[in-house]
């Protein structure tokens, strides 16, 4: 499948003022600055194709932002090629901008002192959208995502999650190709995070509509994207599927064991027993494919089981102990 979004060997580098002690130091830096070149996006390739909804995943300062920004056409790269819809997206900003939509999750496009529809009026004058297209997507998209309670609020009477979910509606009201988001699950509660998640996972899969979701909340990643690009310090570390995550970086999987009674001396071959006591034994497994039926089949004890719980490492658990791997090398 052709690809709608490409990266090659994209760079962005900033220059960050050094500042200098003491007034003649302040004087000497306003006269002539010092400054020192700060990468936050280092040598990094990629390409997307139409539908595919992708999580870009990296800690803080990792570049994601920026790489979103350069994709939007508000940063052009240092270094390297960046193209969307076939378009370089800086030199064509105002093309760019009609087929694609982009929600910060710190940043509002609602209009605060006038009421929802209000906004969402003014967005369809911006894309000059036909008034059958407007008024068809409108009611779609507020009735997915239970916003025509809230049409007749101001916005700021509505609650965080609400104006994340106008937000999101807002994005989609002209019909883009792709989806950029940029947190925006951040400071919502859980019921509106499901609501969040369930709607973008609906648009992507019925409406074809191509997903690039940036989040530290990794059930965002989990629940709505299949593929999983990851970065830290501005270069690519991995870009494959969540299932290629957990075999190439994977946490152990965690076997806990419940006994009729005292169990004495428990072995798994293939496993390390990290703790448990009295009738409990906990067993860490790396990811080999066995399934519980073999792992069972491979226990050594003198005493029957009364329960056992296998716990699958979760993404959030595999990136941890990826980075703590890399922090400690």
């Amino acid at each position: 499948m052709a690809s709608i979004i490409s990266a090659e060997n994209v760079s962005k580098t900033f220059q960050q003022r050094v500042s200098q002690p003491g007034m003649l130091g302040a004087v000497r830096g306003f006269i002539a600055p010092i400054k020192r070149p700060v990468p936050a996006v280092d040598d990094i390739t990629f390409s997307i194709a139409a539908g595919e909804a992708v999580g870009y995943l990296g800690p803080n300062g990792a570049g994601k932002s920026t790489m979103i920004k350069m994709l939007t056409g508000i940063l052009a790269p240092s270094a390297g090629t960046v193209t969307v819809l076939g378009r370089h997206p800086q030199a064509e900003r105002v093309a760019n901008a009609r087929q694609i939509g982009v929600v910060f999750g710190q940043r509002t496009q609602l209009w605060w002192e006038l009421p929802l529809f209000e906004s969402f009026e003014l967005h369809r004058r911006m894309y000059r959208m036909p008034a059958d297209l407007f008024a068809r997507n409108r009611t779609d998209l507020t009735e997915m995502m239970g916003l025509s309670p809230f049409l007749d609020r101001p916005v700021r009477h509505l609650s965080l999650g609400q104006r994340m979910r106008a937000e999101i509606a807002m994005a989609l009201m002209h019909d883009p190709r792709i989806l950029f988001l940029d947190e925006p699950t951040i400071g919502l509660d859980v019921v509106a995070k499901d609501v969040v998640r369930k709607f973008l996972s609906r648009i992507n899969r019925e409406r074809g509509t191509t997903i690039i979701l940036t989040t530290h909340d990794l059930q965002d990643i989990e629940e709505i994207c299949p593929r999983l690009i990851m970065v830290d310090e501005g270069r690519l570390l991995f870009d494959g599927a969540i299932g290629e995550l957990r075999s190439r970086f994977g946490a152990r999987r965690r076997l806990t064991l419940e006994f009729v009674s005292e169990p004495g001396r428990v072995r798994v071959v293939g496993a390390e027993l990290v703790g448990g006591e009295g009738r409990v034994r906990e067993l860490l497994i790396a990811d080999d494919g066995r399934s519980l039926i073999e792992l069972l089949a491979a226990l050594e004890a003198d005493v029957d089981l009364r329960d056992v719980r296998l716990h699958e490492p979760g993404i959030e658990e595999i990136i941890r102990t990826h980075y703590q791997a890399r922090a400690a090398a």
